[in-house]
């Protein structure tokens, strides 16, 4: 192993090298920007062999070990790259971006340095609805002529919140106190490291499509528009084994296993047996387990067997 120390160089992406440092716009004042990375796709595979060769294996094995790895969810070779990158957000986003611990992160301070000027906005079209199944989230939209009272009235307190702020600061009001009344609508700024196993994690639950949808934008972004080109051999195995697969649990496959030979009323005894199906005042309760297996079995095209159960 000692004799190819010599040989040893810092890996680079041409792709990410023409990235590096430049913001990638998002929402409206917000932005991701790639300050500096460390691996790539061949650090995963170097670490995953053990061995510091060079060009002993095909770039479809590479792909393949890579792939056996995402697959088998052995995470520790992923660990060896990291990424360091500039984001502007929103600190309502922000709160939920630092709930991921397994980062390194400096945030700009307003007790230190004025806010930053910038404050995010909603479009007249943009005011979303309180979910009434996801009761943590959003569904359907707001009427737009409602929206754009909304929006009037949004800018008129961000102007007010700022203005009075700045009235603050100039009369001596300590920067610390001063910030107290700043809007969520805010937007920060943070250096934020993290190595790609982590990373990974943070998109698969930031991309999914209950995620709020300002972190979902985020996301979406890091994810195509730089992990992509950083490590796309990984970037691929993680879309195929984690964010277009599907998960299954014990209870999951005995239903399904009764299904798809025909016994129909079987699998309904069975989910009656787990307590997913229960009838109330003539009606099929809600179930929360029994939802998310109804939707695996609509993406899949099978019928399900107590739809219209009542």
């Amino acid at each position: 192993m000692s004799e190819n120390l010599e040989n040893l160089e810092r890996p680079r992406v041409e792709e990410m090298e023409r990235i590096l440092g430049k913001p990638i716009k998002v929402l409206d004042d917000g932005f991701v920007r790639v300050i500096d990375y460390l691996g790539t796709d061949s650090s995963i595979v170097q670490a995953a062999r053990v061995s510091y060769g060079k060009g002993t294996k095909k770039v479809r094995q590479d792909r393949g070990l890579i792939r056996y790895l995402m697959r088998h969810r052995h995470s520790t070779p992923f660990e060896m790259c990291e990424i360091k990158l500039h984001v502007r957000v929103p600190m309502d986003c922000w709160r939920q971006w630092i709930r991921h611990r397994t980062a390194n992160i400096n945030e700009y301070s307003t007790r230190y340095s004025v806010a930053l000027d910038a404050t995010q906005t909603t479009k007249p079209d943009e005011w979303r609805l309180q979910g009434v199944k996801n009761r943590q989230g959003s569904e359907g939209m707001l009427d737009k002529k409602k929206g754009k009272a909304l929006s009037k009235q949004e800018v008129d307190l961000q102007e007010l919140t700022r203005k009075i702020y700045h009235e603050k600061l100039e009369m001596g009001v300590a920067r610390e106190q001063a910030r107290k009344d700043l809007l969520l609508s805010t937007y920060t700024e943070a250096y934020w490291k993290i190595d790609l196993h982590n990373l990974l994690h943070f998109l698969a639950l930031r991309m999914e499509e209950n995620a709020q949808y300002e972190i979902r934008q985020y996301a979406h972004t890091i994810g195509n528009k730089i992990v992509s080109k950083w490590c796309p051999l990984t970037w691929e195995a993680f879309q195929d084994y984690r964010l277009n697969s599907m998960t299954f649990s014990k209870q999951e496959l005995e239903i399904i296993k009764e299904i798809v030979v025909g016994r129909q009323q079987k699998a309904i005894e069975t989910a009656t047996k787990f307590e997913w199906i229960k009838i109330e005042n003539g009606k099929l309760k809600g179930n929360l387990e029994r939802a998310e297996l109804e939707e695996k079995l609509d993406n899949l095209g099978i019928q399900i067997p107590w739809k219209n159960l009542k």
